[in-house]
């Protein structure tokens, strides 16, 4: 099992950039892939980008693709989403996602959730 705890969300201005982290417990966290997803008020939980191993393959959303980066670290347990260039449209909670497996863009396959921190982005 693992647990999530994301951080690093807040207001920021159109144009501007946040780093998102997500810090997970377990001892097997290299064995997991993992993803961000996102959800704004009265849409659909969206995937944003994905990653099953430390340097490996990346997925991503077309919305987000050229402006977010997804990574991970696994000597300190964390998964990180720079996000650039930001725009109103960004404005979601954004999850943190986990799963025994490689990464996916069904949020359904994925067996743990942080619980989100939201990222507003002004205009």
């Amino acid at each position: 099992q693992v647990q999530l705890v994301e951080s690093g969300g807040g207001l920021v201005q159109a144009g501007g950039s946040l780093r998102l982290s997500c810090a997970a417990s377990g001892r097997t966290f290299s064995s997991y892939g993992m993803g961000w997803f996102r959800q704004a008020p009265g849409k659909e939980r969206e995937f944003v980008g994905g990653i099953s191993r430390s340097g490996g393959p990346t997925s991503y959303a077309d919305s987000v693709k050229g402006r977010f980066t997804i990574s991970r670290d696994d000597a300190k347990n964390t998964l990180y989403l720079q996000m650039n260039s930001l725009r109103p449209e960004d404005t979601a909670v954004y999850y943190c996602t986990a799963r025994l497996g490689t990464a996916v863009r069904r949020d359904l396959a994925y067996d743990f959730w942080g619980q989100g921190t939201q990222v507003t982005v002004s205009s």
